[in-house]
């Protein structure tokens, strides 16, 4: 059976505390076999004597969790590794991005995400349609997000979309894919606001060197 995977992840939250609220979407051809090049990236962790813990941006930045008792150095090079997988992997991806201000209530940013989800699906239906199968990888962290994921997607391509919790190393690296491209995108609407402040100097540089590098980087995957 042909399979499309979908792995979302979201920056911000529904209430006023997010100025930003980024939605981030991943897709992936199952076809497309990934494990030789998450095995490369893992060899190349014990290489360079770094340890394979989950990707999760917002702790290796902040140096929490997982990340607390590793020296910034490390978390850098943590970053830069994931980095080089991410630029291997045959996936593509789409980020909206949303200030919170323009929305009076959840239920306006979820109807306005359903929206432009369905944009996307359907400006590029025929590539949609050519998989029998969509399975949406969410870990639900959000009913809006779900909500509009689920609309979205019934709408577009008027078929049952699975939605799946991760059960598989593959799986998981792929959410983790998303979870750093939705960082990459908001230090994008960050540094250009310039709000990017000392923690995205340390790990991206001035906003020049970001744009150079790492966004750069990132925007090859971008679905056109």
């Amino acid at each position: 059976m042909c399979e499309l995977s979908i792995f979302v992840d979201e920056s911000g939250d529904k209430t006023d505390h997010s100025k930003y609220f980024l939605l981030t979407l991943v897709t992936h051809d199952q076809d497309d076999s990934i494990g030789e090049k998450i095995s490369h990236y893992e060899r190349a962790l014990s290489d360079a004597d770094l340890p394979n813990i989950p990707f999760h941006s917002e702790p290796l930045l902040n140096g929490h969790k997982a990340y607390e008792n590793l020296e910034p150095e490390q978390r850098k090079k943590l970053l830069v590794a994931f980095n080089v997988l991410v630029q291997r992997l045959p996936i593509r991806y789409r980020t909206f991005v949303y200030k919170r201000k323009e929305f009076d209530s959840p239920e306006k940013l979820a109807e306005r995400m359903k929206r432009d989800m369905t944009e996307m699906l359907t400006d590029d239906l025929a590539y949609f349609q050519t998989f029998e199968q969509v399975k949406l990888y969410y870990d639900n962290g959000q009913a809006i997000v779900k909500k509009a994921l689920d609309k979205a997607v019934s709408a577009a391509l008027a078929k049952q979309a699975i939605v799946k919790k991760r059960t598989t190393m593959t799986e998981y690296r792929l959410a983790q894919v998303a979870d750093y491209l939705c960082t990459i995108e908001l230090a994008a609407v960050k540094y250009a606001a310039k709000e990017d402040g000392g923690t995205y100097d340390k790990f991206f540089g001035s906003v020049g060197t970001f744009k150079k590098n790492w966004l750069k980087q990132a925007r090859r995957k971008l679905m056109e």
